[in-house]
């Protein structure tokens, strides 16, 4: 019963193929592409592929962009299911004012957060943090409820919008400095410093909030550029969202 999980960003489209539609499931294959490269997935990185006996998906991207995955996996004559945020689902209770408008990407980081936050025994509260084109900061507490999050531009928006409110601005290639002497180490600087700052006061509130230490997990390709800078401990795990599609499609099996 091998499992397509797919997740449709703002900018590229990451997929892996398990052997089994449940948590720790194995491997087979994965991949990424880029939007504008989704109509040669059939005929690119999907040509060959052992046609999966189900997928799930989540996606921020669109109506128009999940209709042009859908075209690419026809062939397989398989039921397109994708992830629609609700009032709880994956042992997470949503605690968003309008459940349903919660991005789904974030709706499954959260759940598969939840999995990391039992695994250790006693459950923990966890700060869920996804640093892509946008930045989201979700707090969970150690009971599964969905408390509220941060949103705030990534790296790219951040710097293009000075680079268009601001005379003589380009997008730097600095380096992240604590004291930086040019505009290219200041720019990169201040775009991390920021969005480290939000990470550590949310990751500060979410502690007093639950009286226990949260744990901190990080996705998204921009990921690797925050946390070294974290004064708290953070765990990058890049199949966070994979790990709660395969969360989602073990109950949904089960139902």
């Amino acid at each position: 019963m091998s499992f397509l999980a797919i997740d449709i960003g703002n900018t590229r489209l990451k997929w892996a193929l398990y052997d089994h539609g449940h948590p720790g499931a194995r491997l087979l294959r994965q991949g990424a592409v880029f939007l504008e490269a989704i109509d040669s997935l059939a005929e690119g990185d999907w040509r060959g592929l052992q046609p999966p006996d189900a997928m799930l998906g989540c996606a921020v991207a669109g109506e128009a962009v999940r209709r042009r995955v859908e075209e690419q996996m026809e062939a397989w004559e398989l039921e397109p299911r994708w992830v629609v945020p609700g009032a709880h689902d994956g042992g997470v209770v949503n605690g968003y004012e309008h459940p349903h408008r919660l991005g789904a990407d974030r709706w499954v980081a959260l759940i598969g957060a939840r999995q990391r936050a039992l695994c250790g025994g006693s459950p923990c509260p966890a700060l869920v943090v996804m640093v892509g084109t946008a930045v989201t900061v979700d707090a969970l507490d150690a009971e599964g409820r969905f408390l509220g999050g941060l949103i705030l531009p990534g790296f790219g928006l951040m710097l293009k919008a000075l680079e268009m409110g601001t005379a003589g601005l380009r997008v730097p290639t600095g380096e992240v400095v604590d004291f930086p002497t040019n505009t290219s180490d200041g720019l990169m600087s201040g775009g991390t410093s920021a969005i480290a700052g939000a990470i550590e006061r949310q990751h500060r509130r979410l502690g007093v909030r639950t009286g226990a230490k949260p744990l901190l997990l990080m996705a998204g390709g921009a990921a690797v550029k925050v946390a070294p800078t974290l004064e708290v401990p953070a765990e990058i795990v890049d199949t966070l969202l994979f790990e709660g599609l395969l969360a989602l499609q073990a109950r949904r099996q089960a139902l």
